[in-house]
């Protein structure tokens, strides 16, 4: 069941929102949460630990702005989906920058915001389930495969970066890539795999995931990785 909260002042918008989630969750089960003060869910997420998957916010709102929300929440929430719904195009940018999912401009909510609906629940789909397990005489550790950042070669070995931190395998990175045997994971250079769930932007030659890490891609590799991500991409939304 997918947990989404829908946070408005104006209750007539909140109402409309509401229904237009209903409409597009593609038969996924969903139990949202309205609110009317930014404040409040605020509250919840960080002092009650409430959990989202998917949050749509104005951004023009009394007490603390849409803006405002999506920077607090983040640490407290680092997967959630954001969608902003806003009068002012002058806020893309910096929704950008907060890792927002997608922004939907008021006057074109009825045309843009179901396709959003559809995306963010395609890609919380998309990052949940599978996870990587590293099993040793001492320890058994489980890692979803939607935390894992990137994994690089260390020597004979294989660190697995995740939301976690770091976790160290006796094993090669080819060896970790088999056992992945997932389309998520791809080679950036012969030393290091990313998840491209991750990857939010690929700049002079390097690949910048969501927990900041910018990672060299080989020029070997440069082309062959702007064309899997282009594809694994189109076919996933």
């Amino acid at each position: 069941m997918l947990h989404i909260a829908i946070c408005d002042d104006d209750k007539e918008i909140v109402r409309v929102n509401q229904e237009i989630v209903e409409n597009n969750l593609n038969g996924v089960a969903g139990k949202i949460t309205i609110y009317t003060v930014s404040d409040n869910l605020l509250y919840d997420i960080i002092e009650d630990h409430f959990f989202f998957d998917l949050i749509l916010l104005d951004i023009e709102m009394p007490g603390s702005t849409g803006m405002e929300l999506a920077e607090k929440i983040k640490p407290a929430l680092p997967n959630v989906k954001i969608i902003f719904i806003t009068s002012h195009m002058e806020y893309a940018i910096d929704a950008f920058e907060l890792s927002v999912f997608r922004y939907v401009p008021k006057d074109d909510r009825a045309g843009r915001l179901p396709a959003a609906i559809k995306d963010a629940v395609k890609l919380i789909l998309l990052e949940d389930g599978k996870a990587y397990t590293i099993h040793t005489n001492s320890r058994l550790e489980k890692i979803p495969y939607k935390e894992i950042y990137y994994i690089e070669r260390d020597g004979k070995n294989a660190d697995i970066i995740s939301a976690r931190g770091v976790s160290k395998v006796r094993k090669s990175l080819q060896q970790v890539y088999e056992e992945l045997g997932s389309e998520d994971f791809i080679y950036i250079d012969r030393g290091c795999i990313v998840n491209m769930i991750h990857i939010m932007q690929i700049k002079d030659g390097a690949a910048l995931l969501k927990n900041g890490a910018l990672l060299p891609i080989s020029r070997s590799h440069l082309q062959e990785v702007k064309e899997q991500i282009n594809d694994y991409w189109g076919a996933q939304i």
